[in-house]
Protein backbone atom coordinates (compact mmCIF):
# COMPACT_ATOMS: atom_id res chain seq x y z
CA UNK A 1 0.00 0.00 0.00
CA UNK A 2 1.27 3.48 -0.92
CA UNK A 3 1.54 6.19 1.64
CA UNK A 4 -0.25 9.51 0.85
CA UNK A 5 2.08 12.49 0.38
CA UNK A 6 -0.36 15.41 -0.03
CA UNK A 7 -3.91 16.55 -0.70
CA UNK A 8 -6.19 14.77 -3.06
CA UNK A 9 -7.99 16.77 -5.71
CA UNK A 10 -11.27 16.54 -3.77
CA UNK A 11 -9.66 17.89 -0.59
CA UNK A 12 -8.15 20.79 -2.52
CA UNK A 13 -11.51 21.68 -4.13
CA UNK A 14 -13.28 21.57 -0.74
CA UNK A 15 -10.69 23.89 0.83
CA UNK A 16 -11.03 26.37 -2.07
CA UNK A 17 -14.85 26.34 -1.74
CA UNK A 18 -14.65 26.95 2.02
CA UNK A 19 -12.23 29.86 1.49
CA UNK A 20 -14.58 31.32 -1.13
CA UNK A 21 -17.54 31.15 1.25
CA UNK A 22 -15.51 32.85 4.00
CA UNK A 23 -14.41 35.60 1.60
CA UNK A 24 -17.98 36.32 0.48
CA UNK A 25 -19.14 36.42 4.11
CA UNK A 26 -16.38 38.81 5.22
CA UNK A 27 -16.48 41.12 2.16
CA UNK A 28 -19.37 43.41 3.27
CA UNK A 29 -17.40 44.45 6.34
CA UNK A 30 -14.56 45.72 4.16
CA UNK A 31 -16.77 47.23 1.45
CA UNK A 32 -17.95 49.79 4.03
CA UNK A 33 -14.50 51.42 3.88
CA UNK A 34 -15.67 53.67 1.05
CA UNK A 35 -18.49 55.02 3.20
CA UNK A 36 -16.05 55.72 6.03
CA UNK A 37 -13.75 57.51 3.62
CA UNK A 38 -16.58 59.78 2.40
CA UNK A 39 -17.57 60.59 5.97
CA UNK A 40 -13.97 61.44 6.86
CA UNK A 41 -13.71 63.64 3.79
CA UNK A 42 -16.85 65.54 4.81
CA UNK A 43 -15.48 66.06 8.32
CA UNK A 44 -12.21 67.28 6.81
CA UNK A 45 -14.13 69.78 4.67
CA UNK A 46 -16.02 70.95 7.76
CA UNK A 47 -12.75 71.58 9.61
CA UNK A 48 -11.29 73.42 6.60
CA UNK A 49 -14.37 75.64 6.22
CA UNK A 50 -14.40 76.43 9.96
CA UNK A 51 -10.73 77.36 9.88
CA UNK A 52 -11.09 79.44 6.73
CA UNK A 53 -14.22 81.19 8.03
CA UNK A 54 -12.43 82.08 11.26
CA UNK A 55 -9.54 83.56 9.28
CA UNK A 56 -12.00 85.64 7.22
CA UNK A 57 -13.63 86.78 10.45
CA UNK A 58 -10.23 87.84 11.81
CA UNK A 59 -9.57 89.90 8.67
CA UNK A 60 -13.09 91.36 8.82
CA UNK A 61 -12.65 92.36 12.47
CA UNK A 62 -9.34 94.09 11.71
CA UNK A 63 -11.05 95.99 8.88
CA UNK A 64 -14.16 96.87 10.94
CA UNK A 65 -16.46 94.68 8.83
CA UNK A 66 -17.50 92.16 11.49
CA UNK A 67 -20.95 93.71 12.01
CA UNK A 68 -21.73 94.47 8.34
CA UNK A 69 -24.42 92.48 6.51
CA UNK A 70 -22.45 92.45 3.26
CA UNK A 71 -24.17 91.84 -0.04
CA UNK A 72 -21.03 92.45 -2.11
CA UNK A 73 -17.32 91.90 -1.60
CA UNK A 74 -16.39 93.80 1.55
CA UNK A 75 -13.36 92.10 3.14
CA UNK A 76 -9.78 92.21 1.84
CA UNK A 77 -8.36 88.76 2.50
CA UNK A 78 -5.48 88.78 0.02
CA UNK A 79 -3.92 91.94 1.47
CA UNK A 80 -3.86 93.89 -1.80
CA UNK A 81 -6.14 96.68 -0.53
CA UNK A 82 -9.17 95.60 -2.57
CA UNK A 83 -12.19 93.83 -1.06
CA UNK A 84 -12.27 90.30 -2.46
CA UNK A 85 -14.57 88.21 -0.19
CA UNK A 86 -18.26 88.75 0.51
CA UNK A 87 -18.77 88.51 4.27
CA UNK A 88 -21.92 88.66 6.36
CA UNK A 89 -21.26 89.71 9.92
CA UNK A 90 -17.59 88.92 9.45
CA UNK A 91 -17.95 85.38 8.13
CA UNK A 92 -18.02 84.28 4.47
CA UNK A 93 -21.48 84.55 2.96
CA UNK A 94 -23.18 81.66 1.18
CA UNK A 95 -22.52 83.46 -2.10
CA UNK A 96 -18.78 82.87 -1.56
CA UNK A 97 -19.42 79.23 -2.45
CA UNK A 98 -20.58 80.29 -5.94
CA UNK A 99 -17.21 81.64 -7.05
CA UNK A 100 -14.14 79.39 -6.93
CA UNK A 101 -11.86 82.41 -7.38
CA UNK A 102 -13.26 84.02 -4.23
CA UNK A 103 -13.42 80.68 -2.44
CA UNK A 104 -9.75 79.97 -3.14
CA UNK A 105 -8.79 83.01 -1.04
CA UNK A 106 -10.01 81.37 2.16
CA UNK A 107 -10.55 77.66 1.42
CA UNK A 108 -8.49 75.05 -0.40
CA UNK A 109 -11.39 73.40 -2.26
CA UNK A 110 -13.08 73.78 -5.63
CA UNK A 111 -16.78 73.35 -6.31
CA UNK A 112 -18.35 72.06 -9.51
CA UNK A 113 -21.03 74.39 -10.80
CA UNK A 114 -19.39 77.43 -9.24
CA UNK A 115 -17.82 80.13 -11.37
CA UNK A 116 -14.23 79.25 -12.16
CA UNK A 117 -13.82 75.53 -12.71
CA UNK A 118 -15.09 72.04 -11.96
CA UNK A 119 -13.98 70.68 -8.64
CA UNK A 120 -13.86 68.08 -5.92
CA UNK A 121 -17.24 69.10 -4.51
CA UNK A 122 -20.68 69.65 -6.01
CA UNK A 123 -23.07 72.25 -4.67
CA UNK A 124 -26.72 71.29 -4.23
CA UNK A 125 -28.71 73.92 -6.17
CA UNK A 126 -30.41 76.63 -4.07
CA UNK A 127 -28.64 75.50 -0.90
CA UNK A 128 -25.16 75.64 0.55
CA UNK A 129 -24.80 71.88 0.73
CA UNK A 130 -21.64 70.34 -0.68
CA UNK A 131 -21.39 66.70 -1.75
CA UNK A 132 -18.35 64.74 -2.92
CA UNK A 133 -18.17 65.22 -6.70
CA UNK A 134 -19.79 62.37 -8.60
CA UNK A 135 -21.64 60.97 -5.56
CA UNK A 136 -25.43 60.98 -5.76
CA UNK A 137 -26.48 59.82 -2.29
CA UNK A 138 -29.09 62.04 -0.62
CA UNK A 139 -27.82 61.95 2.97
CA UNK A 140 -24.12 62.56 2.40
CA UNK A 141 -23.26 66.26 2.46
CA UNK A 142 -21.71 69.20 4.31
CA UNK A 143 -23.91 72.24 4.87
CA UNK A 144 -22.87 75.80 5.69
CA UNK A 145 -25.39 78.34 6.94
CA UNK A 146 -24.07 81.88 6.97
CA UNK A 147 -23.83 84.02 10.07
CA UNK A 148 -26.62 86.27 11.26
CA UNK A 149 -26.47 89.41 13.38
CA UNK A 150 -26.88 87.28 16.52
CA UNK A 151 -25.17 83.99 15.65
CA UNK A 152 -22.00 82.67 14.05
CA UNK A 153 -22.35 80.39 11.02
CA UNK A 154 -23.45 76.80 11.53
CA UNK A 155 -21.74 73.76 10.05
CA UNK A 156 -23.52 70.44 9.55
CA UNK A 157 -22.17 67.10 8.36
CA UNK A 158 -24.79 64.54 7.29
CA UNK A 159 -23.10 61.19 6.67
CA UNK A 160 -25.91 58.65 7.12
CA UNK A 161 -26.18 58.03 3.37
CA UNK A 162 -22.50 57.88 2.55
Amino acid sequence: MRKSNGFTLIELVIVIIILGILAVTAAPKFINLQSDARESTLKGLEAAVKGGANLVYSKAAIQGQESVDGSSKNVDVSGDGAADVTAKFGYPSESSFNDNTELALWLDATISGAIGTTGDWERVPSETQLKPAGFSGADCYFEYEEATSIAAPTYTVEADGC
